[in-house]
């Protein structure tokens, strides 16, 4: 068994047929993405601790307003490029959008571990680092660099799957 309060692959995996815990969440934020209003990118979020999901998220606009999928891309309208200009958008992240449930519900979230569909950019990547977030695992291939610098340096661990 792995350590208490790791989301790891202890159990599963090919032998059993079953996923691991790691897979397991990965597959539950995925879906979790297809609630996503963007129109650039789904991205889902989920945070969990000692195997439980805490709280999830999407990317989209803020809760009552208007979404991207019904006026359009605001970032699509002025050629901002993919990471950079994150100001420029209508929409919360996915990362963003799971602490934010977590906070609104008084679930804290020291020591969770974040499943994502995407690497956190470098605004997440700071309220993820604020909010005490141990670990994270990612399942897409979005890429920022200083965000992966800054993780690094705060000592929180990101698997790549």
């Amino acid at each position: 068994m792995g350590e208490i309060g790791r989301e790891g692959n202890p159990e599963g995996g090919a032998a059993s047929g079953r996923p691991g815990w790691d897979d397991y969440f990965l597959d539950i934020v995925a879906i979790v993405a297809k609630r996503s209003t963007c129109l650039r990118r789904s991205v889902g979020a989920a945070l969990v601790r000692d195997r439980r999901i805490l709280a999830t998220g999407y990317n989209g606009a803020p809760s009552g307003l208007r979404h991207c999928l019904e006026i359009g891309c605001l970032r699509e309208q002025k050629k901002i490029p993919s990471g950079e200009r994150h100001e420029l958008c209508r929409g919360l992240h996915a990362e963003q959008n799971a602490i934010i449930q977590a906070a609104l519900h008084g679930v804290g979230v020291k020591g969770a571990t974040l499943y994502c569909t995407n690497h956190p950019c470098i605004i997440c990547a700071k309220m993820i680092i604020n909010a005490g977030i141990v670990r994270i695992v990612v399942g897409g291939e979005y890429r920022d660099r200083l965000a992966e610098e800054m993780l690094a340096e705060a000592g929180i661990e990101v698997i790549r799957r």
